[in-house]
């Protein structure tokens, strides 16, 4: 069985897909994770990831790969275990502006779709309903409200030891929401065969359940 799981930022899809993953006994590919070390080098690298033509010559560098580590996926740059630095603020809000580059997508969309082909993986990710596994045997929509999502990435941050302002964090959301869903290439959207669960007022084990349960039902 393969499983596909779209939807904003913040919603918990990771999360969600890794604990999915290990209750059905799937492949966990975290394609957010992918997108998100194409653009940790790209600042690495000094380039402005605003301007898209530089970074469609500079992407391609990116030799982005998942290993499993004692039974825990980490990712990859050539050699480097960069894992740990993916979640940085700074490095979520340039994969969601580079993400939107044709030549960042086909730099990684022929390993997802390779990964896909194997078989018995759970995808997360934007586009992965609509564009990377049209045929998947379950869709799933995740999804909360802005505020809510805001609420835990706060709650993440200061467990981190960090202060952020909510405001702020809820702003950088809504933007982030806003070019997901418009972008020219792959936008952000619920396909029209996958199902819709609102995690707003959900815990992680309720989540879980009932994605499990809808899979159970396939």
């Amino acid at each position: 069985m393969n499983v596909a799981i779209d939807g904003p930022a913040g919603a918990g899809k990771s999360t969600i897909a890794k604990l999915c993953a290990k209750k059905m006994n799937l492949i966990y590919v975290d394609t957010g994770a992918m997108y998100r070390a194409v653009a940790l080098y790209l600042l690495e690298s000094g380039v402005n990831v605003e301007n898209s033509q530089i970074v469609a010559e500079k992407c391609k560098g990116a030799m982005v790969d998942i290993r499993y580590v004692d039974g825990v996926q980490n990712v990859f740059l050539g050699d480097e275990n960069v894992t740990g630095r993916l979640r940085e603020e700074a490095v979520g809000n340039a994969a969601s502006v580079t993400s939107s580059v044709p030549d960042v997508r086909a730099h990684l969309f022929s390993l997802q779709r390779g990964l896909a082909e194997r078989g018995g993986i759970i995808m997360d990710g934007r586009d992965i309903g609509t564009v990377v596994m049209p045929d998947a045997d379950v869709k799933i929509f995740l999804t909360a409200s802005s505020e809510v999502r805001a609420r835990r990435r706060v709650k993440e941050l200061e467990e981190k030891g960090e202060h952020p302002d909510f405001d702020t964090v809820k702003k950088e959301i809504e933007e982030r929401d806003h070019r997901d869903m418009t972008r020219e290439i792959s936008p952000l959207k619920q396909a029209e065969d996958a199902i819709l669960v609102d995690t707003s007022d959900m815990t992680i084990d309720q989540v879980v359940d009932k994605i499990c349960s809808i899979c159970g039902e396939k």
